[in-house]
């Protein structure tokens, strides 16, 4: 299978708006001394809103690509890991404060979902398969 120089383009203009967003969700929000003065129900609402926007870019991105293997994998862990943080964020809002260390599992959870580091590995690990194949 041929990468096509698209495909390049597509994958890194993906890659530059997820970098982009990541950075400022973390200066911004996730690393800044005032994030606890935010209420928490907005707080939520800012990091499922930052973790499905970086979603949709990849969706967008990796789903014109020629492998198709990458989006279904960009699915599988955005949409396990957003059902783990929908639920436990409703049990938090809804029903009472979520212990330090699911706290700190959720936060987990978003980092791996947010960071760069997926969309890059996949990226990686398919241009190594189509050397092999080439």
């Amino acid at each position: 299978m041929k990468i096509y120089k698209t495909d390049n383009i597509r994958f890194f203009s993906g890659l530059l708006m997820i970098i982009l967003i990541y950075s400022l969700y973390s200066i911004y929000f996730a690393e800044n001394k005032n994030t606890p003065d935010i209420p928490r129900k907005l707080r939520h609402v800012i990091s499922l809103g930052a973790t499905v926007t970086i979603y949709l870019i990849g969706t967008s991105h990796l789903g014109k690509l020629q492998d198709s293997w990458m989006s279904f994998i960009w699915h599988l862990v955005h949409i396990s890991g957003l059902c783990i943080l929908t639920t436990l964020g409703l049990f938090d809002w809804l029903i009472a404060e979520i212990s330090p260390k699911l706290k700190l599992f959720c936060l987990t959870i978003q980092e791996i979902l947010i960071s760069p580091v997926l969309y890059v590995a996949m990226g990686l690990l398919n241009k190594s398969l189509n050397k092999k194949i080439a």
